[in-house]
């Protein structure tokens, strides 16, 4: 995508085809709030604040270059997997944030030998008019937590908020998240609860007081 437009053309396409804002900022690697502003923007929610400071403080990451090519997407995920390569001795499990951390999760457990696990995320059910009352939850096709260290694995951060969550749904199954990678991390952040977090980009936005 090349530009604001682009943004809110995809925001309006995943609209009609039923996602939730919650499923397009996961789609579109932004936050929610600025998932919310595309829809509204694209003519497809209700109508958008159009004034200067109307818009969200958010940056939008596309990899999609990577994500669409199995070697690419092989070599991103081998990349991060060496970030975790000396994080913790007993580590067996690594969980994927679905929908996008998952593909990279399983390259990153193929180079570090571990099994795989998938979580999906509340914010996936998210939508302006529904309170977020549903869980998230762990596939149970892949690997169970089972008390066992493990890394977490997503494309990017935009606030944390989603890797808190997994982070806290590992502790309450007994897990012990060793510490999570990402491909781009917008905001900064060296831990989250505490577990470190490594990303391979950092994209940190200059001269805005946005918080996204």
């Amino acid at each position: 995508m090349k530009n604001i437009d682009d943004l809110v053309d995809s925001a309006s396409d995943l609209a009609q085809r039923g996602l939730s804002k919650g499923e397009i900022a996961d789609e579109l690697n932004v936050s929610r709030e600025t998932a919310s502003w595309l829809v509204e923007r694209s003519g497809t929610g209700t109508e958008p604040d159009t004034s200067d400071d109307g818009g969200p403080h958010d940056i939008h990451v596309d990899w999609s270059a990577v994500g669409r090519d199995s070697n690419r997407l092989y070599h991103a995920g081998a990349a991060m997997a060496d970030l975790l390569s000396k994080k913790g001795d007993d580590v067996d499990l690594t969980i994927g944030i679905e929908k996008a951390g998952a593909p990279l999760a399983t390259t990153v457990a193929r180079e570090l030998e571990t099994d795989l696990g998938t979580y999906a995320p509340t914010k996936h059910q998210w939508d302006d008019d529904e309170s977020e009352t549903s869980d998230g939850s762990f596939s149970r096709n892949f690997a169970q937590i089972r008390n066992r260290d493990c890394y977490v694995v997503d494309d990017t951060i935009t606030s944390g908020k989603t890797m808190g969550e997994t982070i806290d749904a590992i502790h309450e199954q007994g897990g012990n998240p060793v510490a999570c990678v990402v491909l781009a991390d917008k905001r900064g952040i060296g831990d989250i609860r505490g577990v470190p977090v490594y990303s391979l980009l950092q994209v940190i936005r200059v001269g805005s007081d946005g918080d996204s």
